[in-house]
């Protein structure tokens, strides 16, 4: 491990894996912004990046010369391999030169323009071990953020393009994830077809009462629940609170038949209530859970004042314990509500009549061979935006009461 902390090993090793994300994400932006076909070398992008990371180690009192000379030496190496091999970034047949150059571009300013602030502190000899993590953390760093944005952020695109796409575009190349901007208010078409045939209006308002519903019954019963468990004293107190979460260590699926079978035989299945009845079964845990930490945390004067005042315990939990709890209450509706929006085992399972479908029970009848490619996409759209949008405004507040709650219980 110790060899590792020498800045002319750490720095070529830092600068070619950073090359080679870079190199694959350049390629995979430029492919689907323009439909046209491009693949990484990970041989060349390897040697670019180790030759980059070597170049721009900070000087450390070496002799100028010197270092231009090694610098100028070792850039032989990506350049044979570029000519003799292939280069960083490959067009395949019929890609235009302009996409490449695209892509190469993309490629050099986020591949070798951020290794200099990586390595801002890592001398070219030996490191101390708080310069070495420092540059690995640094790395790291810049690697999740990439790595996990773009894990989202392109299936997403391709969802949106695919919908926004006709029968006749998707058959010609699956893979052309570009637009026609001209066709104007046509690129909605199968938004258009999907309220009007397939009746995604009602799922949308099902799924939006399913989960209104949710919220409402799973905080009637986990709030008293969760305040019992953080502030009253009574047999089996710390057994049932250490022992909350776990109907979560018995899957769903194990559950799905005994549930389908009482649904049918009181005739629940296929209906409203029964999901608004199964549903809060899946959430008070987690719900009560997360509220008991956060009710532990609050000062209990507050509360006993309010008994010594005439208050009796409804009273004080309606009047005192819930105003103070407003964010440990927004981030628990908020997840429930999620929990419930996307919900689609039990949905899959209990429900057969379209006109009572959830939003993802919806979807899923989408996916057929009988329905084209661009309605499915254009379905996943309508389901993920509005949750996406409602998580994006809301996420303060549920970071605020998850981390006051993990914190003061």
């Amino acid at each position: 491990m110790s060899h590792l902390r020498y800045g002319y090993v750490a720095g070529p090793a830092i600068g070619a894996l950073w090359a080679l994300t870079m190199a694959v994400l350049a390629c995979v932006t430029v492919s689907f912004a323009t439909g046209q076909g491009l693949r990484p070398s990970a041989l060349s992008a390897l040697a670019i990046g180790a030759w980059a990371g070597f170049a721009m180690l900070p000087a450390g009192g070496r002799p100028q010369g010197q270092r231009l000379a090694w610098i100028a030496g070792l850039a032989l190496v990506p350049l044979a391999l570029t000519f003799l091999v292939r280069p960083a970034i490959a067009g395949a047949d019929g890609t235009g030169s302009g996409a490449l150059l695209i892509a190469w571009a993309l490629f050099l300013a986020t591949g070798l323009l951020p290794l200099p602030m990586i390595m801002k502190e890592l001398p070219f000899g030996a490191a101390t071990r708080h310069e070495f993590e420092d540059a690995v953390i640094r790395f790291l760093t810049g690697f999740g953020y990439v790595f996990f944005t773009a894990i989202v952020a392109i299936p997403f695109y391709v969802m949106v393009m695919t919908s926004l796409k006709n029968q006749q575009q998707l058959i010609q190349n699956p893979l052309d994830f570009t637009i026609d901007i001209g066709q104007g208010w046509g690129l909605f078409r199968s938004y258009v077809e999907l309220f009007r045939d397939f009746d995604f209006g009602t799922y949308l308002w099902i799924s939006l009462v399913v989960s209104l519903l949710t919220v409402f019954i799973t905080l009637l019963f986990s709030v008293p629940g969760a305040y019992a468990v953080a502030r009253l004293r009574f047999r089996g107190r710390a057994a049932f609170s250490r022992s909350i979460l776990l109907i979560y260590m018995v899957p769903m699926i194990v559950l799905a038949l005994p549930i389908y079978i009482a649904f049918s035989m009181t005739g629940l299945r296929n209906s409203i209530l029964g999901l608004v009845m199964i549903y809060p079964v899946t959430t008070i845990p987690v719900a009560l859970y997360m509220l008991q930490g956060y009710f532990r945390g609050l000062p209990a004067e507050v509360e006993e004042a309010g008994l010594m005042d005439g208050l009796g315990r409804l009273a004080v939990i309606w009047k005192i314990t819930m105003p103070l709890s407003l964010p440990a209450l927004a981030s628990v509706s908020l997840y429930v509500f999620m929990i419930a929006w996307n919900e689609f085992l039990l949905a899959f399972m209990l429900l057969d009549d379209p006109s009572k479908f959830t939003l993802t029970r919806g979807v899923a009848m989408l996916n057929s061979s009988e329905v084209p490619r661009q309605n499915l996409m254009a379905g996943a759209v309508v389901a993920t935006v509005p949750i996406m949008v409602l998580f994006l405004g809301l996420e303060r507040f549920m970071t605020r009461g998850l981390t006051a709650g993990s914190v003061k219980g």
